[in-house]
């Protein structure tokens, strides 16, 4: 597989040609997870960032990615493998609503979270120890694809790339 890809100290933008791609690359992410780590998504309707959070869950060992689906609805999905899962969605949600799904327990926990539409709460809400990822749409199928560590993952980009090269 062939991804492009810019790196500096603590970041790494990449473009993705499909979904393949996409799901690669949270494979990568996914193999790389630490307990606790927390994973922002951040990009339009469309972009893939299910699509990304589909391959942290097969990086996780989840049994079955395909049932990795979008939380619209629920808000909260839980998938178990090597460290639980939980996919949030932000999307339909309000600041009010953060005490009835449990969040704080949820980000306090030895999990992973990978949360969609993240820019809804202020970003000093996440912590100092997260890593970030932006997905733009750039063309019909490709997307360009930026990933930030902090903190603890701040080496999180020059990891990707070596995955990436294996």
């Amino acid at each position: 597989m062939s991804i492009e890809y810019s790196v500096d100290e603590t970041s790494v933008s990449l473009i993705s040609a499909c979904a393949d791609q996409t799901r690669t690359l949270g494979q990568i992410i996914g193999n790389l997870a630490q307990p606790g780590m927390i994973i922002t998504l951040t990009g339009e309707l469309g972009s893939g960032k299910t699509c990304l959070v589909q391959g942290v869950a097969k990086g996780l060992d989840v049994r079955d990615t395909r049932d990795v689906v979008s939380p619209s609805y629920t808000l909260v999905n839980h998938y178990p493998g090597r460290l639980p899962l939980y996919h949030i969605d932000l999307y339909r949600i309000t600041a009010d609503d953060l005490d009835d799904i449990g969040l704080d327990e949820i980000l306090a926990g030895d999990g992973v979270v990978a949360i969609e539409w993240a820019e809804r709460l202020p970003p000093d809400f996440w912590g100092q120890h997260l890593v970030t990822v932006r997905i733009e749409c750039s063309a019909v199928d490709d997307r360009h694809i930026q990933i930030a560590g902090y903190g603890r993952y701040q080496d999180m980009a020059r990891q990707i790339i070596l995955n990436l090269s294996d």
